[in-house]
């Protein structure tokens, strides 16, 4: 590492703030002048402060997310300031790097130990829960609401409404909240759905208890699923499209012919723009 992490994350906030008021600026010529924010002798040290202000509130942000969570804030606005004044340091450039590097890599050993360890807790004590089953991959479910019928196979596309939650409670995703079911394949998915779906039929609730070794595993995913960790999904199941009633679908929107014969392309002419997939 030839930065901190806490440098690169100051610099990309005093820089990008500095570039996205830029950009502001440029679409917004006209903008009202605001009175009275001179609260210093002279603009700089009224824009000096300012700054400091701004990257002290994003940093303390930022800050919680250093593992092991603590800090010691006067030695860090002690240390911040030797950089910024360049007086002499207790401990030389290379040496600070080294240490910061260490420190991190112990303490997200140390996190790691403990998410596995709290969620093989869980897992090993909601086994035992009323109605709670045990698959042999170690993927635990109960069933809300039972349905009788067709259950999905893995090649199989399914609508579904869902809610995820973590251990601690806090909800990451739900096509519930968002008003509107989602169709996936079903081996497109973490494994623990491919594996949980296929036991329930159009109409059953089940509440799925995930480990990460059937979730996302050591990464985590998206900034909001931490590595792992141990996921809680209640699950309705809404349809089934067979594999070969998605194929059958596919083939009939290939055949279709265009109403309309295709202009041909002069040597002036500009292809259309493509949409972006988000």
């Amino acid at each position: 590492m030839k930065k901190t992490v806490l440098l690169l994350m100051v610099l990309s906030l005093i820089f990008g703030s500095a570039e996205a008021k830029e950009k502001k600026n440029k679409k917004s010529k006209n903008l009202p002048v605001i009175e009275n924010v001179i609260i210093f002798a002279n603009e700089v040290d009224s824009m000096s402060y300012a700054l400091g202000l701004n990257v002290g509130n994003d940093f303390a942000k930022n800050l919680k997310g250093i593992p092991g969570g603590k800090s010691n804030i006067d030695l860090l606005i002690k240390g911040f300031s030797t950089a910024l004044k360049g007086d002499s340091s207790l401990m030389s450039s290379e040496v600070a790097t080294e240490f910061f590097k260490n420190y991190i890599t112990k303490a997200q050993a140390i996190e790691t130990d403990l998410k596995k360890a709290e969620g093989e807790k869980f897992l090993a004590e909601n086994m035992s829960a009323e109605g709670v089953n045990v698959t042999l991959t170690g993927l635990q479910y109960k069933v809300i609401v039972p349905a009788e019928g067709k259950k999905p196979s893995v090649q199989d596309t399914v609508k579904v409404h869902y809610t995820g939650t973590l251990l601690n409670g806090t909800k990451f995703d739900s096509s519930i909240d968002r008003g509107e079911p989602i169709e996936f394949p079903l081996n497109q998915v973490i494994k623990g759905w491919t594996e949980g779906v296929q036991l329930m039929s159009v109409g059953s609730k089940y509440k799925f208890f995930v480990p990460y070794t059937l979730g996302y595993g050591e990464q985590g995913a998206g900034g909001v699923i931490p590595p792992f960790a141990t996921l809680v999904f209640d699950v309705e199941l809404l349809g089934i499209k067979t594999f070969k009633e998605v194929t059958a679908i596919e083939n009939t929107e290939t055949n279709v012919k265009p109403a309309v014969k295709p202009i041909k392309k002069s040597s002036t002419t500009k292809p259309a723009a493509k949409n972006k997939k988000k």
